[in-house]
């Protein structure tokens, strides 16, 4: 058995759509013009496929403290948090996010997906521990259990009542038992019932995590994410996420009110065996959250955007995955509709995500929309224009059709 005989199974796709010029996996940004504009194939084109949600790729502020920084510590750390990879700029950050959460501990990690890898892993026991997910979790919180070696449990998407019942018939040699859900899930838009979560949990003595990677900054009062929307911060166990989205950067955390947290610097692998974000990195991201801090406007436009879009793709009758939130999908039976759906899109000057099964929680294909902040009327009046211009030219894209 060949080496990349797995490969077969998509490889011709892939090189048909490669050998026509509409491989939506393959896309270069030749030139970006802003945070919400690229040239790809030469042509200018609307960026709604980043998760730029409030605007920060660009913020002034922003981009200064990464010069600085540059000037100041230099390029890279060139070692991980546990050797010398921890600089003033990665305390402060901590600091400043454990802050902003009303949480006594946070750990930056060199991405999101090494903190809830990292997290995971760094928590629980192979033998004595269990993890419980939503089936619909991201691909690095199933690799943080697998990573773990530990008991890995999934329940029904978005159901309190089902994580119930499994913790009812966990079995009672596992001493330990983490939950994880997600603040809003990426591929739908869809939100977590997190104060259901808390209770279901706690009622069972296991511990509660929430991913928030992409409602931190978005959701509740003051950006703190859907924890916060439900008012449940102060109950939630493991808060990890993003600085690539609303915080335009790279790289993760993990903040907790549990002392023990503290312990993960030295039992997470991928917090201990990485090398620590640059500081031109941590210079941008603490730059860009002082800016959504001070400016609650940003979100109010991020929401502004999000409603107008929605509301127009209702009208219009496409399938829409969930309520209006930072992320509008459009569900399409096949992927062949969905490959052609986003070349259409692409060709009217509009750069969406494209998902697939087993890419996607259900059967069905989407197009994937992330709203920014930075979106401007005409930005708007051009998605919306051409996603008009889908529902005539797709009508497997409707509700208002079997096609």
């Amino acid at each position: 058995m060949s080496l990349f005989e797995k490969f077969e199974k998509n490889a011709a796709l892939y090189d048909h759509l490669s050998a026509i010029g509409k491989n939506p996996f393959t896309v270069v940004m030749e030139e970006v013009l802003g945070p919400t504009r690229a040239r790809i194939k030469g042509r200018e084109t609307v960026l709604a496929g980043t998760h730029n949600y409030l605007g920060q790729t660009f913020e002034a502020s922003a981009i200064q403290a990464a010069k600085d920084a540059l000037d100041h510590d230099g390029t890279g750390t060139t070692g991980s948090r546990v050797a010398n990879g921890t600089f003033a700029g990665h305390k402060k950050l901590e600091e400043d996010l454990a802050a902003y959460l009303g949480m006594k501990h946070c750990l930056v990690f060199s991405t999101g997906y090494a903190a809830n890898l990292g997290a995971i892993a760094g928590l629980v026991d192979r033998v004595q521990d269990a993890v419980l997910i939503d089936a619909d979790c991201h691909a690095c919180i199933y690799d943080g259990c697998q990573l773990s070696g530990a008991e890995t449990i999934r329940f029904r998407h978005n159901d309190p009542e089902n994580l119930d019942k499994r913790l009812s018939r966990l079995d009672p040699k596992y001493k330990g038992k983490l939950v994880c859900i997600e603040g809003m899930y990426s591929m739908y838009g869809d939100i977590a019932p997190v104060k259901e979560f808390v209770e279901v949990a706690h009622k069972h003595d296991a511990f509660l995590l929430v991913d928030e990677a992409h409602s931190f900054g978005v959701y509740g009062e003051t950006g703190k994410g859907v924890s916060e929307a439900e008012g449940v911060m102060d109950q939630v166990d493991f808060y990890t996420g993003t600085f690539s989205k609303a915080l335009a950067s790279i790289g993760g955390f993990v903040a907790s009110n549990h002392p023990e947290a503290e312990y993960l610097r030295i039992s997470s692998n991928p917090y201990r065996f990485t090398a620590s974000p640059s500081p031109a990195t941590i210079a941008s991201a603490s730059a860009a959250l002082a800016n959504i801090k001070a400016h609650p406007e940003i979100r109010a436009k991020l929401w502004e955007n999000a409603k107008r879009l929605h509301a127009a793709f209702t009208q219009f009758g496409l399938r829409l995955a969930a309520e209006p939130a930072p992320v509008i999908s459009v569900l399409l039976p096949t992927r062949e509709d969905a490959f052609e759906a986003w070349s259409f899109l692409l060709e009217h000057g509009v750069y969406v995500n494209m998902a697939i099964p087993p890419g996607t929680p259900g059967k069905e294909s989407l197009l994937r929309l992330a709203v920014s902040s930075a979106h401007t009327s005409d930005d708007i009046d051009r998605l919306v224009s051409a996603y008009g211009a889908l529902a005539e030219a797709f009508p497997s894209a409707r509700i208002d059709t079997d096609a």
